[in-house]
C-alpha cells in the first residue's frame, strides 16, 4: 500500500520559519545597537519587540534596557566636565592628549548615543593608572601618604610576630557592634506601597567570624536568614509615605579574627581530584569564571614550571599585583565576564581582581571560593571582596589579591596578604550570586556580590540611584 504524503503549504512553512527567524534577527539586531553604544535605538527596538516575545526574552530584553541606565548612570560626564577636573594639573591640556589616554585605556570613555561619555571616577583612576600624570599631580599636589597601608603595615608585623612566639591568632578576635541602615528616598515610590528590602548581615563563618548577635531591627515583622545563606540578609518590609524616606536598619555584635600561617612545602599534599570538593571549586563557572583562550595562556605562561600548588598561587598573585592596579570599578552589573574585562582594560577594583585571581587559580588545579563583605579599618570603612584557596594537607586559607603585597623586605609581612587576612573584616558572603532569602523577584541591583542591600515593589526593582546605604561601626575592644 503507498503510504500517503501530506504537502504542507508553503505559506504556513514560511510563516513558521518568519516567527522563528524574526526573534534571532531582533535579537541580532538588539545586541548590535546596544555594543555600538547606541542605547536609544535599542530600547526602542526592544519596547517595539516586547509584544511578540516569550516570556524568557523578555526577561532577557528588561534586563539588558535596565543594564543600559546602569551604564549612563555609571558614564555620567562629558568632556568638557572630565577636561574641567584635569586642568588644575593639565592647564595646557590638548584635544590629542586627552583622545591618547583615552586610545591607552587611561581615562575610561565610551561612545553612548553618538556622545563622548565618561565614567564618573575617569579622572581620579587615571591618576592611578598612568605613572606619569601621578607624578605631575604630586609635584603640584605633593605626595599623599596612605593611612591604611600604613595601618596594615603595623597590624600584619604584629600578627606575624604573635604567630611566631606560637600565639593562635584565631584566638585574638576583633569584637565589633553596628549599625546598618538604607533609606530609600522621599516618594521614589508611590505612597502606600509596599517595599521589600534585604539587608546583608554577617555571617557566621568558620574559623573566622563567630558569635554573630542581632541587637535590634526597626521593624517587629522581619527574616533573619540562617547561616546556611551563602549571602546571608535580613530582610523587612515597609510602605511609602508621601515625601518622606523610608527606612530600614538593623545593629548587631559579631568578632573576626586573623588568620596567617607559613606553609611549609612538606605539608601540602596531593589533591584529592575525585573529592567533591575539589570538583566544585575548581570548575568553571558563567559568566565571571571562564577558562578562556586567554586565561589558560596567561596562567600557563606565569605557572610554568611550577608545580607546588603554594607555589603556582603565589606566582599568580604576584603576576597580578604587579599589572593590575586598582582602580574604581564600574558597577558589576553591566559586565559581561569581569576577568575578561580586567585583562582588557589592565585594571580592577577588589571583586575584579579578585575574580581574576579565582579564575586562573581554579584553571590551574588550585580550589577557590569567593569572600566578601566589608573592610573595617578604622578610618577607611568601606565594602570589599577576597578569597579563600584551599591546600590538601593545610584547608582553607584567605588570601586578599588587593591588597597586595606590602612595602617591606621581611618576605613573610611582604606576602602577608597572599596567605593571610587582618581581623578588620565583616564577612557577610561566602559565595557570590547566591539567592537570597526569600527570593527576589526582580533583576538585582549587584547579582554577584551582596553588600549594600537590594530592595524593590510590585513596580520593579529600586536600583542605587533610588536608595542611600550607611554602616557605622564600633570598636568593641577599645
Amino acid at each position: 500500500m503507498k503510504k500517503k504524503i501530506f504537502l504542507i503549504p508553503v505559506f504556513i512553512i514560511m510563516c513558521c520559519f518568519h516567527q522563528c527567524h524574526k526573534p534571532l534577527e531582533t535579537n541580532k539586531e538588539i545586541k548590535n545597537l546596544y555594543t555600538k553604544g547606541e542605547f536609544n535605538a535599542a530600547h526602542n527596538l526592544i519596547q517595539k519587540s516586547l509584544s511578540s516575545a516569550t516570556p524568557e526574552q523578555t526577561a532577557k530584553w528588561n534586563i539588558l534596557d535596565d543594564n543600559m541606565n546602569r551604564i549612563q548612570l555609571d558614564f555620567s560626564k562629558n568632556e568638557e566636565q572630565i577636561k574641567a577636573e584635569l586642568s588644575k594639573d593639565f592647564p595646557d591640556l590638548t584635544q590629542e592628549q586627552l583622545e591618547r589616554w583615552e586610545k591607552d585605556k587611561k581615562l575610561e570613555m565610551r561612545r553612548i548615543n553618538g556622545e563622548k561619555r565618561y565614567f564618573k571616577n575617569a579622572v581620579p583612576n587615571f591618576y592611578r593608572l598612568d605613572s606619569n600624570a601621578r607624578e605631575r599631580k604630586e609635584s603640584i599636589s605633593g605626595k599623599a601618604t596612605n593611612p591604611l597601608k600604613e595601618f596594615c603595615l603595623l597590624n600584619t608585623t604584629s600578627l606575624i610576630e604573635k604567630a611566631k612566639n606560637r600565639i593562635n591568632l584565631l584566638s585574638e578576635p576583633q569584637k565589633y557592634k553596628i549599625r546598618f541602615t538604607i533609606k530609600v528616598k522621599p516618594d521614589v515610590v508611590p505612597a502606600g506601597e509596599n517595599i521589600k528590602c534585604w539587608m546583608p548581615f554577617p555571617r557566621e563563618s568558620q574559623p573566622r567570624q563567630k558569635n554573630v548577635k542581632l541587637i535590634s531591627v526597626n521593624s517587629e515583622n522581619y527574616l533573619l536568614a540562617d547561616n546556611s545563606k551563602m549571602q546571608r540578609s535580613l530582610f523587612m518590609e515597609k510602605k511609602a509615605e508621601s515625601g518622606q524616606p523610608v527606612i530600614f536598619q538593623y545593629e548587631a555584635e559579631f568578632e573576626t579574627s586573623p588568620q596567617w600561617m607559613k606553609i611549609e612545602q612538606n605539608q601540602v599534599k596531593d589533591y584529592n581530584t575525585s573529592s567533591k570538593l575539589y570538583q566544585d571549586f575548581t570548575a568553571e563557572r558563567e559568566p565571571h569564571i571562564v577558562f578562556s583562550s586567554e586565561i589558560k595562556q596567561l596562567t600557563d605562561e606565569i605557572t610554568k614550571g611550577i608545580l607546588n600548588p603554594v607555589e603556582k598561587a603565589k606566582a599568580i598573585y604576584y603576576w597580578i599585583d604587579s599589572n593590575i592596579p586598582w582602580a574604581s570599578a564600574l558597577e558589576y552589573s553591566t559586565f559581561e565576564c569581569i576577568p575578561h574585562y580586567v585583562l582588557e582594560k589592565k585594571h580592577g577594583d577588589c571583586g575584579m581582581k579578585t575574580l581574576l585571581f579565582m579564575t586562573m587559580a581554579r584553571y590551574s588545579g588550585i580550589p577557590c571560593k569567593w569572600q566578601s563583605g566589608w573592610m573595617l579599618h578604622p578610618g577607611e570603612i568601606n565594602l570589599h571582596d577576597w578569597c579563600e584557596v584551599y591546600f590538601e594537607g593545610i584547608g582553607w586559607i584567605p588570601v586578599d589579591q588587593s591588597f597586595g603585597l606590602q612595602n617591606i623586605d621581611n618576605i613573610e609581612i611582604k606576602e602577608f596578604y597572599a596567605s593571610g587576612i587582618d581581623a578588620y573584616r565583616m564577612i557577610i558572603n561566602d559565595d557570590f550570586s547566591a539567592p537570597l532569602f526569600p527570593e527576589k523577584e526582580y533583576y538585582r541591583s549587584e547579582p554577584v556580590d551582596f553588600q549594600r542591600g537590594e530592595l524593590e515593589w510590585k513596580g520593579g526593582n529600586l536600583y542605587f540611584d533610588k536608595w542611600n546605604y550607611d554602616l557605622d561601626v564600633t570598636y568593641l575592644n577599645d
